[in-house]
């Protein structure tokens, strides 16, 4: 074994906090059968786990959420026949930065299509969302806390986003660099080399970017960890040992199906797809989240969930990427995506843990 392997294995694991760290576990079955539950036109409740019944979560796959689901299927597959694989690269990019729906679609509605890198050379880009600001009174989404946005020099935040697309793709050839990259770690440090570009937010974009037929880098190349889930790594373990917050994010991703075993908590994936570092790292996000009520003696920056369920219904378009070949068995077929995967899900029978009954004091027994 040669020295540096010796190393790794030699690595310190982290320190579980006894009960917390099951309840990542017990957080993912739960709001994934939520999923399912919704998926398959039950009437709500979708879970019994109050918790969940009051607060909004994201799901547990990042694919899933709303605003991921609309990238992927109308930015990152968008069928405008004038894009190019150039374009693909601004408009990801462009649409991550903004992670606003409405601003998009108020885009490309001013522009008679999605917008293209010479919509942002002759001007046309910027333009449109003056007036789309003017129209709707805001262009971006809270989802993300952007870079101080007066790096090149303009009072308004969007002009000096419309300043960096400038630099990074027609200036520095980025869409270029991004196709022609060898890793998706190269990905994110390619992006976050600009300005504005903070760490997260160009791993963010580079996930998105993965999605699409640009790259195909496996998720578990890379991954890091967003202020949210440092939160929640740091109520799950009491210690880190040797591992850093990305090493303990992909620790998790190894240990899914022996976890979920132990547990006895029903899990089968999106689809038969199985948890990536993305995934683990929006879970320990969601696990923060779930503390704040669950386990409120563990005290961090936040205390308070702010968002509340607003128990909306309707049905559920999914689109995935096709790369990804989803399954195709289960016994409850979800709507039929567009052009894109077929989906269906099974329902294997719940545990107690899964169904709500299992309570958060149970864990720490």
């Amino acid at each position: 074994m040669n020295s540096s392997l010796s190393h790794f294995v030699r690595r310190r694991p982290p320190q579980i906090r006894k009960g917390v760290y099951e309840l990542y576990w017990m957080f993912a079955s739960r709001r994934q059968a939520a999923f399912e539950a919704r998926l398959a036109g039950q009437s709500q409740p979708w879970t019994l786990d109050p918790i969940l019944q009051v607060y909004k979560f994201c799901n547990v796959f990042r694919a899933a959420d709303r605003v991921s689901q609309f990238m992927i299927r109308d930015v990152a597959y968008g069928q405008d026949a004038e894009t190019s694989p150039r374009d693909r690269v601004f408009q990801i990019t462009a649409f991550r930065t903004f992670s606003n729906i409405a601003t998009w679609e108020s885009v490309t509605y001013e522009l008679g299509g999605a917008p293209r890198l010479d919509h942002l050379r002759s001007g046309d880009f910027e333009r449109a969302l003056d007036r789309v600001k003017q129209q709707n009174g805001g262009l971006y989404t809270g989802a993300f806390i952007l870079c101080a946005s007066k790096a090149f020099g303009f009072d308004e935040k969007h002009r000096n986003h419309v300043a960096l697309f400038k630099h990074m793709f027609l200036d520095q050839a980025c869409a270029e660099r991004v196709l022609q990259a060898p890793s998706l770690e190269a990905v994110v440090e390619l992006l976050q080399s600009f300005p504005l570009m903070g760490p997260f937010m160009a791993y963010q974009t580079a996930i998105d970017l993965n999605y699409s037929e640009l790259l195909h880098f496996s998720e578990n190349d890379y991954t890091q960890a967003g202020p949210g889930a440092l939160r929640g790594l740091k109520k799950a373990f009491t210690d880190m040992g040797d591992y850093s917050p990305a090493d303990a994010i992909l620790w998790m991703v190894d240990r899914q199906e022996e976890e979920f075993q132990r547990l006895e908590l029903p899990f089968a994936g999106l689809f038969g797809r199985r948890l990536h570092g993305i995934d683990c790292q929006g879970l320990f996000c969601e696990l923060d989240k779930y503390c704040r009520e669950a386990v409120p003696e563990l005290a961090s920056a936040r205390s308070r969930i702010k968002a509340k369920y607003s128990g909306s219904g309707g049905d559920i378009e999914l689109f995935f990427p096709p790369k990804w070949q989803l399954s195709s068995s289960g016994v409850v077929r979800a709507p039929a995506p567009r052009e894109g995967s077929r989906v269906t899900v099974a329902r294997p029978k719940p545990s107690k843990a899964a169904r709500g009954e299992l309570a958060v004091a149970d864990l720490f027994t």
